[in-house]
């Protein structure tokens, strides 16, 4: 009986403190919402595992309700936490439940502490970040963990050296200058108007610990060539002893494919008949990699991969085209910001971040341009689930002395001239965000600069990308100043779809249409705010606007076989003041139905559009 008492005891005293959690949050009001912000709960914040491509089962979750302070850059720990934050929801944000701006005089200091599960006992203890904006330095127990400069790529520290008996004291201090940095900030801007949104702050991904053996694999490296029916695994092992065997193994569900233990630097898998992931048949593979020592296993991981190819090569008229597993595939997709009227950065829930692709799909796109913004791995394991080829942009940041932020203002004229801090700032990010992506098979396209947004060095930029990853076609510049390197030339024009000359062009680079359209609705009662609102062309109802959308897409049809390769649609949603988007900020209006939309989309798609040099 007594444990019948204990255990309810327990039970009421759980749900009272998360009923306490709950009524110290409440999500900042006056803005609109989307419908999942209704399902955000402090007691299971972002729950799922983050990390799709090296799974691990030994991790505990950090999101949640941390201490918040905002004081002056430059002074200690604060002696007193202005209140409580939302984690991983950036202080800006409605969802963080603080709602307010930081600047880059000031520093966000954040507080949480914990307890260690008992299977972490003994471990060596991994503390990871998805992502926090820009600057953010790490203490442990009072001690300093480490440092990271970066706001779209994750980090790791090995605190097992400052892990002590009973609670552990996390504090993180994190300081952004948005605009007024040299650093990649994407859209952010101190001050908000036209296509540039609301700063974002601090931490935005999940935080997360992780017990690993002291021999443990950091990463892994996979990459599929369909031609060679091959997969070459190269993985980062820590602290790998002499003897030590390391294992890779592929699956088809239950089936095991292949087999290969390490014999250098790296496996290679025979795949014999591959299945080849497509956005009509996005089949994935399993992988699982193991460390043995003298018969036992001191590490496991599990992965995913999948077998496809993206290439250029020339039609029958001599015209390079974009390919996919040695086929051309027109790749159709929107302009996907990934913003959210109440988490900023951050998806209120894991069913929301898979919406917007979902939603996509169902439109009859096969493909998304993801916006100078990287998103969380779980954004990209949804595009490998279902389908959906991805072109992820390098985050523009720098945009020069003097540069006024005018949609549709382009310099041609030369590269821009950067610090060598600002340069610096940019090889690093870049070079960690293709690291941490480099497994995901539905990115097919780089593309290293927007419009010509701190362009710089052009040529040595793009042939070092080309070089990093030659896995995958390098869109140079997106809209930006032409440059004589990389696979892909690429123009953007308002409203109407157009092209570069197939005639100049087409012999050597595959052409697209990084951006067109921009149709704008307002949706009342569903827009960021009432007045002064934006699109490239404004339409006062749905059936004007598909009406003009069907147009551009009969358009597109000629173009494909003139010699367009692909299109990105301006956009996915409206995005603060932006009323241009396919869905309203908030997700609840689809202003063209998904069913006339593919039907639409369908016609772009047809085979017989083009036929590849023999």
């Amino acid at each position: 009986m007594k444990k019948t008492y204990l255990f309810f005891a327990l039970a009421l005293g759980l749900g009272w403190n998360a009923a306490n959690a709950q009524q110290e949050w409440k999500m900042v009001a006056g803005k609109i919402a989307t419908p999942w912000s209704e399902q955000v709960s402090t007691a299971a914040t972002l729950p799922e595992y983050p990390r799709p491509q090296l799974v691990r089962g030994n991790w505990k979750n950090l999101n949640g309700l941390w201490n918040y302070a905002i004081q002056p850059k430059g002074k200690e720990k604060p002696a007193a936490w202005d209140g409580k934050i939302l984690v991983p929801f950036a202080v800006e944000s409605a969802l963080s439940g603080v709602g307010r701006n930081v600047g880059k005089d000031n520093e966000l200091w954040y507080n949480t502490s914990l307890t260690l599960p008992g299977t972490m006992q003994g471990k060596k203890i991994l503390l990871h970040f998805g992502a926090s904006d820009w600057r953010t330095t790490v203490y442990v127990n009072g001690q300093e963990a480490g440092q990271h400069e970066g706001g779209f790529d994750p980090f790791t520290l090995d605190i097992t050296s400052l892990v002590k008996k009973g609670k552990q004291d996390i504090v993180v201090r994190v300081w952004d200058p948005t605009n007024e940095g040299p650093q990649p900030r994407g859209k952010q801007v101190v001050k908000p108007e036209g296509i540039w949104y609301t700063p974002v702050t601090g931490i935005w991904q999940t935080v997360w610990i992780e017990a690993v053996a002291d021999t443990y694999i950091a990463g892994t490296r996979q990459t599929p060539d369909i031609d060679q029916q091959t997969l070459t695994v190269t993985p980062n092992v820590a602290n790998a002893k002499a003897g030590d065997v390391i294992t890779v193994a592929a699956f088809d569900g239950a089936n095991k494919v292949a087999e290969q233990v390490i014999n250098g630097d790296n496996a290679v898998l025979k795949i014999a008949s591959p299945k080849l992931w497509s956005p009509a048949s996005p089949f994935l593979y399993d992988l699982k990699l193991t460390v043995t020592r003298k018969g036992k296993v001191i590490d496991e991981v599990k992965s995913y991969f999948a077998m496809r190819k993206s290439s250029i090569g020339k039609d029958a008229n001599g015209i390079q085209r974009m390919l996919l597993n040695n086929r051309f595939v027109f790749q159709f997709g929107p302009l996907d910001q990934g913003w959210w009227p109440d988490g900023l950065y951050t998806a209120p829930t894991d069913e929301a971040l898979k919406y917007d692709i979902v939603q996509t799909k169902a439109m009859g796109f096969n493909m998304i341009r993801k916006h100078i913004k990287v998103e969380p791995a779980r954004w990209y394991y949804y595009c490998d689930q279902l389908g959906m080829l991805v072109w992820q942009d390098m985050p523009s940041g720098d945009l020069g002395n003097g540069w006024e932020p005018r949609p549709g203002i382009i310099d041609r004229a030369s590269d821009q001239h950067r610090s060598p801090e600002s340069e610096g700032y940019y090889r690093k990010e870049w070079n960690a965000i293709i690291d941490h992506l480099y497994n995901y098979p539905s990115i097919v396209v780089w593309t290293p600069f927007n419009e010509a947004w701190g362009q710089f060095k052009t040529m040595d930029i793009a042939q070092w990308t080309m070089q990093k990853d030659p896995s995958r076609l390098v869109n140079t510049a997106s809209g930006g100043n032409f440059y004589p390197v990389g696979p892909i030339i690429d123009l953007h024009n308002y409203p109407e779809p157009a092209m570069p000359d197939p005639a100049v062009y087409g012999d050597k680079r595959a052409i697209v249409l990084g951006e067109f359209g921009g149709l704008g609705l307002p949706v009342d009662g569903h827009v960021w705010q009432q007045k002064d609102n934006w699109g490239y062309q404004s339409f006062k109802n749905a059936n004007d606007l598909f009406k003009r959308y069907s147009g551009f897409t009969d358009r597109l049809e000629t173009l494909i076989k003139q010699g367009l390769s692909a299109a990105v649609y301006t956009q996915t949603t409206d995005v603060e003041v932006e009323i241009n988007g396919l869905m309203t900020y908030d997700r609840k209006v689809q202003k063209v139905p998904v069913e006339q939309l593919k039907q639409v989309h369908q016609k772009l798609y047809n085979p017989a559009l083009v036929t590849l040099k023999p």
